[in-house]
């Protein structure tokens, strides 16, 4: 008799799906525990994370700590710090005086991270999930086969296209591929950015100090009535805490969902230093006299369309009521990223719970599925568990949560409060 592969023959504890830093961690943190087998799954060739906005000097907004394992287990043999040590860069990291690690340095430290694990499986592409005999069978394009008692999606966001400009014509550049189109958008006369959120800051300021080089228009344009700088004070990072995220996951659905649109400036605002180099950076460049550029605010995109190499832009000035068109032949959508029900769950979604906006209703526990203990979600829960959800230093305690409900038992310790303020009467 022929012998099945191991990926078919045997029954994991969990499979993970996809691989950004959050199910990283996860690999990271459940390693050492000889009573979970588990394996990730990840599509892609190699660790990959944000690689077309690694500018340069652009850093993380979170503090080195936040990385893939520091806040569950500071001992972990996978912290940022030990990779510092490994690299010889541990002194100069001390030396340059900067919790915030480079962006590009951070993407670094999590191939670093993955090379070590035995755990994770590249180039593997999930096409289906289905339930069969009390667990879970993911199906690869390889053909082959893993079986698991639990499942936790790591699958992302994928870039998000507003709605006038699907299926647009052009070379249309999201942000997340800034940098493979940075020479060819220089070259054009006029380019416009859509969106305000710090990588839009960030193509900005690096468009900005060129455009006395190249000599083109550049215009930056959002729906928000103002550049929000991101709101880092103290007691404003207690929101990113057990606490806030027990009273927030408490409250109604419509009013978890309102607060959603009102907090976004707590985790996508631009960093408050960036808003000054830029203003200062205008400043330097009007002393030669008008800078070609139109910063643009509460006005939002409403059409657009593309004919003899330029786009041309609707929008509409909210306040006022106002519609104008804006002309470019560059077109670049600094749009942030949304999350999709991946495809390969189709044929499990009737075990899967979704609230009244189609959405997963994700519990407490971070699982979505009716029994509230077999699909654990990573991320994409900022309408039941609030700002925590994309944080990266919140991505340690959500995997020690997670392990704590795999293991049945407490494994990392669980922060229950660690708030100054109270958030519920």
């Amino acid at each position: 008799m022929t012998a099945l592969p191991e990926a078919t023959a045997k029954t994991y504890d969990f499979v993970g799906i996809g691989l950004g830093p959050f199910n990283l961690g996860l690999a990271c943190l459940t390693e050492p525990i000889a009573a979970l087998d588990g394996v990730f799954l990840e599509s892609k060739p190699n660790f990959e994370w944000h690689a077309g906005m690694f500018l340069e000097g652009a850093h993380l907004q979170t503090p080195f700590m936040s990385d893939l394992v520091t806040l569950a287990d500071p001992t972990s043999p996978y912290s940022f710090l030990n990779y510092l040590k490994e690299q010889g860069r541990l002194y100069s990291f001390y030396i340059r005086e900067n919790f915030y690690p480079l962006r590009v340095e951070y993407d670094d430290y999590c191939r670093w991270a993955a090379s070590k694990l035995r755990s994770i499986r590249f180039g593997t592409t999930v096409t289906e999930v289905t339930y069969e005999d009390e667990v879970y069978v993911v199906r690869t394009r390889t053909g082959d086969t893993y079986r698991a008692r639990h499942l936790v999606l790591g699958t992302g966001t994928p870039p998000h296209i507003p709605e006038a400009c699907r299926g647009l014509e052009g070379e249309v550049v999201h942000n997340s591929r800034y940098l493979d189109h940075r020479h060819q958008l220089q070259a054009m006369d006029s380019i416009t950015l859509v969106g305000s959120g710090q990588s839009a800051a960030e193509i900005y300021y690096d468009l900005l100090g060129e455009i006395d080089v190249h000599g083109y228009r550049l215009n930056w344009v959002t729906r928000s009535p103002r550049f929000f700088p991101l709101e880092y004070t103290k007691l404003t990072l207690e929101m990113t805490s057990p606490e806030y995220v027990d009273y927030f996951h408490a409250l109604p659905e419509r009013t978890r969902y309102r607060l959603t649109e009102q907090q976004k400036g707590l985790f996508k605002g631009i960093d408050g230093d960036l808003i000054n180099e830029i203003f200062d950076l205008l400043y330097q460049k009007s002393l030669d006299g008008p800078v070609p550029t139109r910063l643009l605010t509460n006005s939002a995109l409403t059409s657009a369309c593309h004919e003899d190499g330029s786009y041309t832009l609707g929008f509409r000035q909210e306040e006022q009521g106002k519609d104008f068109e804006l002309r470019s032949q560059g077109l670049i959508l600094a749009t942030g990223y949304k999350y999709v029900e991946p495809e390969f769950l189709k044929p499990v979604r009737d075990r899967l719970r979704h609230d009244e906006h189609g959405n997963f209703d994700v519990a407490r526990n971070y699982s979505i599925d009716l029994s509230g203990s077999g699909v654990f979600l990573q991320n994409a829960g900022v309408h039941t568990h609030s700002v925590t959800s994309p944080d990266l230093g919140m991505g340690p305690y959500r995997n020690a949560y997670i392990i704590r409900e795999l293991l049945g038992t407490e494994y990392y310790p669980v922060e229950k409060t660690i708030a100054f303020q109270e958030f519920a009467v």
